[in-house]
């Protein structure tokens, strides 16, 4: 089997799992991993990889796994696309999902390279489960319900807030796809409590949700990496009424998201030039191996 050449780019939380999964995956070899601190205070699971400040510095990477803060994705996106370089990203604001995909598919597709854009487990894997119901009930109600648990994406934009020293961002399920947002942190010194809290309630990721806000002594002693998800769906088959469908998962947060994101970079390798988004490719093009094997096992 030819091994696929990946390279992680940031190693937070995310990279660190993306590179268990890459380990663990049969298909891959790691070319290397992108930080911002390049090669310095190395960790030590990385001692056998190239640690680099900059992806042109590493040979022969087929596919980039973005492992950033949403917000600096299409960046670093458009710069690889445009090396020739797939890439694969958890981009999970929700409303921006379209816009992205449009400017990622010109540039992909001027440059011979795929991209899948949002390819965490929400949005991502949710929503093949949401698209196989809508297919299944065309007409009804989904209701998504996350949590209780830690939201990376809601975490990382209040750490970006300035005057926030540290934060978790907790998200509570109230029903109907109604959620309710616990954000913790401390403040950075000479900051006021009030303006901070004010500030990441009109962030876009909270600006639609009810919010609380509360400083605590320690962030770091309320950390749990355990999210979940809850998906319904009732509706109706044909002209047959009182179809219900119901989905449930409790997972740890960013190694879910990393797993998504190989089989993600896997399914790059398989599609034309372009933009896509997790439910536009075969399902699948996630695994390895030969597909008719898949075949015979799963259908």
């Amino acid at each position: 089997m030819k091994k696929v050449r990946a390279a992680i780019v940031g190693y937070g939380n995310i990279g660190h799992y993306v590179l268990e999964a890459l380990q663990a995956a049969p298909d891959f070899e790691i070319a290397g991993v992108v930080r911002r601190a390049g090669a310095e205070n190395k960790p030590k699971e990385l001692e056998s990889y190239p640690v680099v400040k900059d992806i042109k510095e590493l040979e022969g990477v087929e596919v980039a796994i973005l492992c950033t803060p949403t917000r600096s994705v299409e960046k670093y996106a458009q710069e690889y696309l445009a090396m020739g370089i797939n890439t694969v990203d958890s981009f999970d604001i929700h409303t921006g999902i379209v816009d992205l995909r449009r400017t990622l598919n010109a540039t992909a597709k001027a440059h011979g390279a795929v991209s899948i854009i949002s390819a965490g487990w929400d949005p991502g894997s949710d929503s093949i489960v949401r698209t196989m119901l809508e297919a299944i009930a065309p007409k009804g109600i989904t209701y998504t319900n996350f949590g209780p648990g830690m939201s990376m994406g809601h975490t990382v934009a209040v750490k970006a807030i300035e005057g926030v020293k540290a934060a978790l961002s907790m998200t509570i399920p109230t029903g109907t796809g109604i959620h309710r947002r616990m954000v913790y942190i401390e403040l950075k010194d000479g900051y006021k409590f009030e303006e901070v809290a004010a500030a990441i309630k009109a962030d876009p990721y909270f600006v639609n949700d009810e919010t609380h806000v509360k400083l605590v002594p320690s962030v770091d002693a309320l950390l749990d990496m355990g999210h979940g998800v809850n998906l319904t769906r009732k509706g109706v088959s044909g002209k047959t009424q009182n179809q219900l469908f119901e989905f449930n998962m409790r997972i740890n947060n960013p190694a879910l998201t990393a797993q998504v994101l190989v089989c993600a970079a896997r399914a790059s390798m398989k599609q034309q030039p372009g933009c896509y988004t997790m439910v536009e490719i075969p399902v699948i093009d996630l695994l390895p191996g030969d597909r008719e094997e898949w075949i015979g096992h799963l259908v």
